[in-house]
């Protein structure tokens, strides 16, 4: 998968996963990685998948509506990347923080909701439910912050509760942060994301 590696300062620190937006690129979320912790390594990764010429990390049949498959078989393929990257770039395996807004948070989410271990924390800017039906890993030890927006018209607050009730569900640690905007990624919401991440 394209992607940039940034080695940190502190090894004791976690790994960022960065995730892009639909359209969007590993370059994309890398002002946000400094802000939530500059002495963190970074692993900003770009989606595989082409919708119009805009990078995604899975495809879906409409606007809201996700290709399941594939939504399954890109979630194993990241989680493998994951693994490869951390044995190449020497990083631990066992901590990694994902950062993802809009379609990367849906690919984070998707990761804790088939992996147990493939994350240890995530920040999920506008994430949605990314699948019903199935029975969650435990998620005890996993530590959950959700950006949402109150007006957001392509992921509504319904979404963002059902998403958090299914998490703490599967017994994550949560953070839901309300704006009241629709699904931009705002400066109070980075700033709150960051709060949150100095405490777990």
């Amino acid at each position: 998968m394209k992607h940039i590696f940034q080695k940190g300062n502190d090894p004791a620190k976690p790994t960022l996963l960065l995730l892009h937006g639909t359209g969007g690129t590993e370059q994309d979320l890398l002002p946000l990685a400094e802000k939530i912790d500059p002495d963190a390594n970074v692993l900003s990764v770009r989606g595989n998948v082409s919708e119009n010429g805009m990078p995604r990390f899975f495809r879906r049949l409409a606007e809201g509506v996700f290709d399941e498959e594939d939504l399954i078989f890109r979630t194993t393929e990241l989680n493998e990347f994951l693994d490869e990257a951390a044995e190449k770039y020497d990083f631990d395996r066992n901590n990694i923080v994902a950062v993802g807004y809009s379609n990367g948070a849906n690919i984070a989410a998707s990761l804790l909701f088939h992996y147990q271990d493939a994350l240890k924390a995530a920040i999920l800017h506008h994430p949605m439910v990314p699948r019903r039906g199935i029975d969650l890993p435990d998620l005890s030890a996993k530590d959950v912050f959700i950006g949402a927006g109150t007006n957001d018209p392509i992921c509504s607050a319904e979404e963002s509760e059902e998403l958090k009730s299914l998490l703490e569900g599967a017994g994550a640690e949560f953070e839901l942060h309300w704006e009241n905007r629709g699904h931009q990624l705002t400066y109070n919401e980075v700033e709150a994301a960051g709060e949150w991440y100095k405490g777990i």
